[in-house]
């Protein structure tokens, strides 16, 4: 097939994508853009998937980032349910599972993450879902009619806030996971049981330190089984294991890559003329002083935003500190930095394992803060983090509230 220039082509259609859109219209009202997205829907925001769609507070017209009119008044070629399948970086060109072939000035890799699938017996059956895109929504609130039954293999975020979801909806829930109790990898051991013993009061079974070890079907149900035993026969069965970043076509390209692709401060590649944001970058996280990929919104948005910057022309750092966010029940928070709970923790709470700051440090110092039903303060902790002061439990007394 023929080639079709653009002066910037951007693969992927989600968070970081749409953001990249926005930021490279501010500075270039012209330069042809071409998106290509594996979805057929137009970019949406991704969080209200396991939040505000299941509680009412969104419909799902309200999640997408902008309608088709957007788009075409801004010159922006849509090319939707169409997956590329090869960058040649010397060629400057993209090629589409259609044969399609678009050549480009500028490109933006904003691929994301894929769900890991569980190696198990029936773990590719149909029906078993790998909650990530808005069409996981759509087929799964048909299912999760009040008395229904699910199955939630994973207690990490999406798996904690699907859970909670489909609980107060009604629907009879079990949870698997490997860990002690839940999100074990950011929550202290007295915060993760106290928000685990509310789950259990809400009537979601837990099976903690377990996992399936296959699914079959018993007509129109899934049965899971798990390593102790135990088996739970539902409706709905939703894996949310993690996700891999996608990065086959920057590997395949010749461009480097490990966990994610690795970019510098600007968000390029090691083609000057190819960039990566969100799920899928590696980056040096100025603050931290080393390189991560952060797998959250604010992160998405914000890469995005920078990505579309360069691509036009700015030479902006890319220094800022995301932020993510849960709501589990009526508890929720809002977290900076490296929330890892194998760091020294040191717990200043208003009220016990419900308000309050949790710090996370190394070496004495604060390396992430998350603060439990304590709003507007991801500023603080950033500036405390930015500090880089040596600190003792005495010193976060009260450091943010």
């Amino acid at each position: 097939m023929a080639k079709t220039s653009y002066k910037y082509v951007i693969v992927g259609g989600g968070t970081a994508g749409a953001s990249a859109v926005t930021a490279i219209r501010e500075r270039d009202r012209n330069g042809p853009i071409l998106l290509v997205g594996d979805e057929k829907h137009l970019p949406y925001d991704r969080p209200p998937l396991t939040k505000k769609l299941w509680f009412g507070k969104k419909k799902v017209e309200d999640i997408f980032f902008h309608d088709r009119d957007f788009y075409d008044s801004n010159g922006v070629t849509l090319s939707l349910g169409a997956k590329a399948v090869s960058v040649d970086a010397g060629k400057k060109a993209v090629r589409d599972a259609g044969g399609n072939v678009y050549a480009y000035e500028k490109l933006l890799l904003a691929t994301g993450g894929i769900p890991r699938r569980l190696a198990i017996p029936g773990g590719d059956l149909e029906g078993v879902c790998y909650y990530r895109y808005l069409d996981d929504y759509v087929r799964t609130r048909e299912k999760a009619a009040p008395g229904a039954s699910a199955v939630v293999i994973g207690g990490s975020f999406i798996g904690s806030e699907i859970a909670a979801a489909l609980n107060t909806n009604n629907v009879n829930t079990t949870m698997i996971f490997r860990p002690r109790y839940l999100c074990a990898r950011v929550f202290p051991e007295g915060l993760g049981k106290a928000i685990q013993s509310h789950y259990v009061k809400r009537g979601v079974r837990i099976l903690s330190e377990d996992s399936p070890v296959s699914i079959s079907t018993r007509g129109d149900r899934f049965v899971t089984a798990t390593g102790k035993g135990q088996v739970a026969e539902s409706d709905i069965v939703i894996a949310g294991v993690g996700i891999n970043p996608d990065a086959d076509l920057a590997k395949n390209a010749g461009l480097a890559a490990g966990d994610g692709i690795v970019v510098n401060e600007y968000l390029q590649t090691s083609n000057a003329d190819v960039y990566a944001a969100g799920d899928n970058a590696l980056f040096p996280y100025a603050t931290l002083g080393r390189r991560m990929r952060v797998e959250h919104w604010d992160n998405a948005v914000n890469q995005g935003r920078f990505a579309g910057l360069n691509m036009a022309g700015a030479r902006e750092a890319y220094t800022y500190e995301p932020y993510f966010f849960s709501d589990l029940y009526e508890f929720g928070y809002e977290a900076v930095g490296d929330v890892d709970s194998r760091l020294e923790t040191v717990n200043d709470w208003q009220k016990e394992n419900d308000t309050g700051v949790i710090y996370y440090l190394e070496g004495g110092k604060v390396r992430g803060a998350m603060m439990c039903n304590v709003w507007e303060k991801v500023e603080a902790a950033r500036q405390l983090i930015r500090s880089g002061a040596r600190v003792t439990a005495r010193d976060l007394a009260g450091a943010i509230r």
